[in-house]
């Protein structure tokens, strides 16, 4: 992910923090969820001389790698506990 690309992501999800803050998003439509965030969103669209709709498109493909990088560092700290985990026991066995 470039920086500009983390900048981006950043300010949306602060954004998403504040004006979804009261909200349940398992129990709130997509659609008004998307409406609240179209505000900083076209914000950017105008700064970076986008549509509105390549911001969106962007968004979500920064939120997916995002998720993804999150999902494998766990992936990576739960199997680095495990090795140590195991060593332990390993050590008092012997």
């Amino acid at each position: 992910m470039t920086p500009e690309n983390k900048e981006i992501l950043d300010r949306i999800n602060a954004y998403a923090e504040e004006a979804l803050a009261d909200i349940d998003p398992q129990k709130t439509r997509i659609s008004f969820q998307l409406e609240a965030l179209k505000p900083v969103m076209q914000e950017i669209a105008d700064e970076k001389g986008m549509s509105i709709e390549d911001v969106f498109i962007l968004y979500m493909d920064l939120a997916s790698e995002s998720s993804v990088e999150a999902e494998n560092q766990l992936q990576a700290t739960l199997d680095e506990e495990e090795t140590a985990n195991f060593s332990k026991i390993a050590n008092r066995l012997n």
